[in-house]
């Protein structure tokens, strides 16, 4: 079972040039205070496991992009996301003004509707990065989301980043690179792991060598070293995001995902990433510890697995809790469980269905944006 994030089921037309002329208003009153990587602030991209002050995600989907079938569904599983996020911490929810009514049914009362327009629910991707500073200041950095590399309207979705920034009262961080926060993965000690496929992607940051990403990637989230996966670009709408191939436990020690079926294209480059990632330190010269979670073998039917992202990786960890996907794979699943609690001993281990966003290639973490505590 391949475990990387696939085609969404119907993408949308490529946006028109006169979409990327810029960052235009359109409706959320995104509008906050801003400032470049030349600012003297010290930031630091805090590690997922650090307290949240809430989870931000969007109620985004559409019949265009999901199809009559699958959005039901899918607006059910980003309710249960929710409602299951906001028994440990607080949610805030992007919805559409047409969708709010909707979206209160579903996810109850625990869960703060904010209307803004939206294109899709990837808020990992379109929302802003946050940073902080050992002043007790935070920011978010909007990495200038364009649709994966125009593969998908991305209009509203451009907009996110700066109207949650505005939302949460933090200053926005602005930069010329572009990329996703599925991308990015950090220690919140100086360490990432980011994939070259999506970052040095021409769809991207064209002209732009992997030293001027590097250089400032760390001015912007605090960074010492980048531990670069080549990944694998065109398989998938994100171009291999970090978050479906490795993601960081604790310092020095990684969850990375497998894929042993040799006839998948995710193979041989799950196996050169676990090589690298084996043999890797972190900013603090510490040799990476490594614990390989493979996807399920099998899956509910009812759902086409070439595009179904059936892997373990795409987790989200909150207070308390970690909440993670199960298959209906009683002995994948259980798997999964067992070396998540064992990696998170002081927090619940929360295994949801979640089958119709997965289908549609992503996965809890792509749903999510975490805000830390200051």
């Amino acid at each position: 079972m391949m475990i990387q994030r696939r085609f969404f089921l119907q993408l949308m037309a490529t946006v028109s040039g006169s979409i990327l002329m810029g960052k235009m208003l359109n409706g959320c009153d995104a509008t906050s205070t801003e400032f470049s990587t030349t600012s003297d602030a010290s930031w630091l991209m805090p590690d997922e496991s650090a307290p949240h002050q809430c989870t931000w995600m969007a109620f985004g989907a559409s019949r265009g992009i999901w199809g009559r079938k699958l959005l039901p569904e899918v607006q059910d599983n980003l309710a249960t996301i929710a409602r299951t996020i906001a028994k440990y911490e607080p949610v805030k929810m992007l919805v559409r003004q047409e969708d709010y009514d909707l979206a209160r049914v579903k996810c109850g009362s625990d869960v703060e509707l904010i209307i803004c327009p939206l294109d899709d629910l990837w808020i990992r991707d379109t929302g802003p990065v946050f940073v902080i500073n050992q002043d007790g200041n935070k920011a978010g950095v909007d990495f200038n989301f364009n649709g994966w590399g125009e593969k998908q309207d991305f209009y509203d979705d451009a907009e996110v980043a700066g109207f949650v920034a505005q939302k949460s009262k933090v200053p926005l961080i602005n930069t010329d690179l572009v990329l996703e926060g599925g991308g990015i993965e950090v220690d919140g000690r100086g360490t990432a792991i980011i994939t070259e496929s999506c970052v040095l992607n021409n769809n991207r940051n064209p002209g732009l060598s992997k030293a001027d990403c590097e250089a400032e990637l760390k001015a912007l989230l605090g960074l010492r070293k980048i531990i670069w996966l080549p990944g694998i670009a065109g398989y998938d709408i994100t171009d291999g995001h970090t978050d479906f191939y490795a993601r960081f436990a604790h310092p020095g020690v990684v969850i990375a995902g497998f894929d042993p079926d040799p006839n998948s294209f995710d193979h041989a480059v799950t196996k050169e990433h676990l090589d690298i990632l084996r043999s890797a330190t972190d900013a603090d010269g510490d040799q990476l510890e490594v614990t390989v979670l493979e996807g399920p073998q099998k899956i509910r039917p009812g759902y086409p697995t070439d595009d179904f992202a059936a892997g373990y990786i795409n987790f989200y960890v909150i207070n308390g809790a970690v909440i993670a996907p199960e298959f209906g794979d009683s002995q994948a699943d259980s798997r999964a469980q067992e070396v998540l609690a064992e990696l998170f001993p002081n927090r619940d281990i929360v295994q949801i269905n979640i089958d119709a966003i997965a289908a549609g290639g992503g996965g809890i973490h792509c749903t999510t944006q975490q805000e830390p505590r200051v």
